[in-house]
This record gives structure tokens, C-alpha cells and sequence, in this order.
């Protein structure tokens, strides 16, 4: 069965249950886990106003900083849960890239991730990172909603 699953969070209420339900699939099967949290990679030509205000050094200190906060609650989980678990953070334009590539570069054998739900024209437009990693992966994934 599987015995490394990836958990990718963007720190929302969607991924915090996604998180669970991994952690406690993990428990059950006896896997370990891996906790990600992808932020975007920096650019002096942005629109983005943390990157514009930012050094390099500067943005990769704050990336880093909110990359903790929220891969504690995936420690946090698994600890309680007694789940032997990694923390990955990676800086990358495209999350779900970032997402495939690390459940390959680690042998995790699933993808456990959430689903926020968008639909219609808005879902169209903004586009979804959990089915870009459907379309993309060669591992299972297991969508939470």
C-alpha cells in the first residue's frame, strides 16, 4: 500500500482538513508523511507588493517564516497522531509543479490535497492548482473536499 503521502498546504481551512484527513489515513496504514508549502519564487518586475517592497533576502526570510507557521500544523498533526513526518518548503512560480516534482524527488506514492471548491467562471479563470496535479501526476491523488 502506500507508504510516503505527500501533503501539500497552503495554509487555508480547506488544507488544514485535507491535512487531517491525511494524517490520519497515514496513521492507519502505517505511512509517513511529508508536509509542503510552495511559495512563489521572487521577481524584481512584480505586481506584487511584498515582493516590490523586498530584497531578496528579505522575501526569502518572510517566505521562510510563513513556511513554518504553516507546516507547523502539519508537524503538529502528525506528532499527535504518532505519524513519522518531513517538512519541505520550496519557492516556485507554479505550485503544482512544485507539487508533483517533490512527491517524485521523494517517493511519496500518494498525493493527498484539497479541494477549495471554486467553480464556474471563476474556478475557469483563477484556475485550479489541485487539477493541474490531477492532470500532471503519476501518482495517485486523493482530493479532499
Amino acid at each position: 500500500m502506500y507508504k510516503r503521502i505527500l501533503l501539500p498546504t497552503d495554509g487555508s481551512e480547506a488544507s488544514q482538513r485535507a491535512i487531517l484527513a491525511g494524517v490520519s489515513f497515514a496513521r492507519e496504514i502505517g505511512a509517513d508523511v511529508v508536509g509542503l508549502h510552495v511559495t512563489p519564487a521572487f521577481h524584481v518586475v512584480t505586481a506584487d507588493s511584498a515582493m516590490l517592497e523586498d530584497t531578496p533576502e528579505q522575501y526569502a526570510a518572510v517566505s521562510a517564516a510563513r513556511a513554518q507557521k504553516v507546516l507547523a500544523e502539519v508537524e503538529r498533526a502528525a506528532r499527535e497522531a504518532g505519524v513519522p513526518c518531513r517538512l519541505e518548503h520550496v519557492a516556485s512560480d507554479e505550485a503544482y509543479d512544485a507539487i508533483v516534482e517533490t512527491a517524485r524527488r521523494l517517493d511519496c506514492d500518494l498525493i493527498v490535497m484539497a479541494s477549495h471548491g471554486r467553480r464556474g467562471i471563476r474556478g475557469l479563470l483563477l484556475g485550479s492548482e489541485t487539477q493541474k496535479v490531477l492532470v500532471h501526476s503519476a501518482i495517485p491523488v486523493l482530493v479532499h473536499r
